[in-house]
């Protein structure tokens, strides 16, 4: 017994036994693999929430599943390259020495020098070099280039087509396997791409919708974060293979591309219908990502008037089915706060109270601290209530027009609608000064402005005297400030669209709010990198809608549109952006 005792004993002393399943399997009750990301969160699209519990001193650590992907492929190459060079040697020879005639031949003299050099002279360090264009710089002319992941349909989108304008690196080397007999053939056409050309397609999408930036400039980091995980979702690796390639086709004005990439959409959207009916499925972090990828394809393409429309709603709808606490950890996380002002806008296209405005969903998603709200999100906390207010305006604007109110009924709603814009207006004056005007950085600046030729300049009318006049320019410390004061302009200019009282906000100051906008833009479309000019897409049109049709304010807007068309490619600014307008789904307005 005292032996028994002792034993026993001896094992309480012991610490806690680790556990070796991470927390979300041992949440659910399932069989975990132990690797990280296991295959039952990555099955249910959480990868991002494999966490695992590690007690100090031991030194258990759970295998990546991404190294493990990434060595087997790299063994796999390698076993390949070593059976294909044993049995392939004299052919690829017979080839290489084609390959060099017609290199010799055909090539430019400082390339021929080049080759000629290295043939002759012993083993030396890698040449590396830009491809040049010319009729023999062909993909087919060497054997080892490195071919996309998708098969077939890109390369036969790339035949034909002048492969540097893609801005793929290349390079003349030697390969170390070979032995010295070959060495010489080996030197002379062996070139391989850096990457594959999808993986080139998705970083320049991936660094224009998703750019590094810091704190001062916002958020920006959610598309890129997703491009990280989509290996471990089939929906959201087809969804990136067809943005990217629109886009890039589109930017290198490559048809063949685009092309490839209009012919994986359609499966995308299949995939993302089935993900959207399954209660399970529709809840996951990459059902998300690809509505929200889908998103940047409508603004790069815009299939139709409607499409964007459809799609922005549809992500708003998807967020409102997660609930606010599926938004306060990882790529879920940051879709809805980077995005949260695209939200809000739909919900002025859509006019109708919006469940952002309920205290939680301005609370909860920030809660676990992945992120802190900043001067923009204090301001999204005032202009979710809008849409409110703009539902009250249309209810008595339709019953006005069809004479079912009475007077009292009419004097009742509008008092109530009045008290509540008055009460919301002030509190948008509140947030000004103690938000901007107490900027830390400083608050924005006005400077003169001067035709550089790189941006069109504003021209307004003067309200006393009616003349036309050069205004100054809005100079801002950052681009977070830059894009918070214009929508604070645009959402104060949707506000007085329904302040209808005797001493509402007048003409003369929406006039201002407007030329406000104007006034900021060419700062931030000149300093933004990438396509996050896009985040003032909304406030460009809100600016339109309340400036005078014909005038030279308007002028100077539509400039605007084609130069932002034409610089990032965005077919979205080109038409105007009718369909995400704060009035799209109003009715005929009427003097309430």
């Amino acid at each position: 017994m005292s032996d028994q005792f002792s034993r026993k004993a001896a094992g309480s002393t012991q610490g806690p036994r680790q556990s070796r399943s991470c927390k979300v399997c041992r949440v659910r009750k399932v069989k975990c693999d132990r690797v990280k990301p296991c295959h039952a969160c990555c099955t249910h699209g959480y990868p991002s929430k494999c966490v695992y519990e590690v007690v100090p001193g031991e030194d258990f650590k759970p295998i990546s599943q991404a190294d493990e992907i990434r060595n087997l492929r790299t063994e796999i190459k390698e076993l390949t390259a070593r059976i294909d060079g044993g049995a392939n040697r004299s052919q690829r020879r017979l080839r290489q020495l084609q390959t060099l005639f017609e290199t010799i031949r055909s090539a430019p003299e400082d390339v021929v020098e080049r080759l000629i050099a290295e043939l002759r002279g012993p083993r030396r360090e890698i040449y590396r070099q830009e491809a040049p264009a010319g009729p023999w710089d062909d993909a087919e002319e060497c054997e080892d280039i490195e071919q996309p992941d998708d098969g077939d349909d890109l390369a036969d989108a790339v035949e034909g087509d002048d492969l540097s304008s893609l801005v793929i690196r290349r390079e003349f080397r030697r390969d170390s396997s070979e032995t010295s007999d070959d060495s010489a053939y080996g030197s002379v056409c062996r070139m391989d791409t850096s990457k594959s050309m999808l993986d080139v397609f998705i970083e320049r999408f991936v660094d224009a919708f998703s750019p590094e930036v810091d704190a001062k400039a916002g958020q920006a980091g959610a598309i890129r974060r997703a491009a990280e995980i989509r290996m471990f979702s089939p929906i959201l690796t087809d969804a990136f293979q067809a943005v990217s390639h629109v886009f890039f086709g589109r930017s290198v004005q490559n048809k063949s591309i685009e092309a490839t990439g209009f012919s994986y959409y359609p499966r995308v959207l299949r995939s993302l219908q089935e993900a959207l009916l399954d209660p399970e499925r529709s809840k996951a972090e990459s059902t998300l990502a690809t509505v929200i990828l889908l998103m940047a394809f409508e603004a790069v393409e815009r299939t139709s008037q409607a499409s964007l429309t459809a799609h922005v709603q549809g992500a708003v709808r998807l967020i409102e089915h997660r609930g606010p606490e599926n938004h306060m950890y990882g790529v879920e996380h940051l879709f809805f706060t980077e995005l949260r002002p695209y939200w809000v806008s739909a919900s002025f296209s859509r006019r109708a109270p919006s469940f952002l405005a309920q205290e939680e969903w301005k609370t909860i998603p920030w809660s676990a601290g992945t992120t802190a709200k900043n001067i923009l999100h204090y301001l999204l906390d005032l202009a979710v209530e809008i849409p409110g207010f703009l539902s009250q305006y249309d209810e008595i604007t339709a019953g006005i027009n069809s004479n079912i109110l009475s007077a009292h009924e009419r004097s009742v709603k509008q008092t109530a609608l009045w008290n509540g814009v008055e009460d919301l207006t002030n509190r948008f004056v509140l947030w000004k000064i103690n938000w901007v005007d107490g900027y830390p950085d400083g608050a924005p600046r006005e400077v003169e402005a001067k035709d550089e030729g790189l941006f069109p300049v504003f021209h307004c009318r003067n309200l006393r005297t009616g003349e036309i006049i050069t205004p100054t320019k809005f100079e801002y410390p950052d681009l977070l400030l830059t894009q918070t004061m214009c929508i604070y302009y645009a959402t104060r200019l949707i506000l007085s669209s329904v302040d209808t009282r005797p001493n509402g906000v007048s003409r003369p100051e929406q006039y201002q709010l407007a030329c406000g906008i104007c006034r900021s833009l060419e700062w931030y479309i000149l300093k933004s990198p990438g396509n996050m000019i896009n985040r003032l897409a909304f406030p460009t049109r809100v600016a339109w809608e309340a400036l005078p049709d014909g005038g030279p304010e308007r002028k100077f807007l539509f400039a605007v549109l084609k130069l932002v068309e034409k610089r990032h490619h965005l077919a979205l600014w080109g038409n105007g952006m009718e369909e995400i307008s704060s009035r799209y789904n109003s009715p005929p307005r009427t003097e309430a």
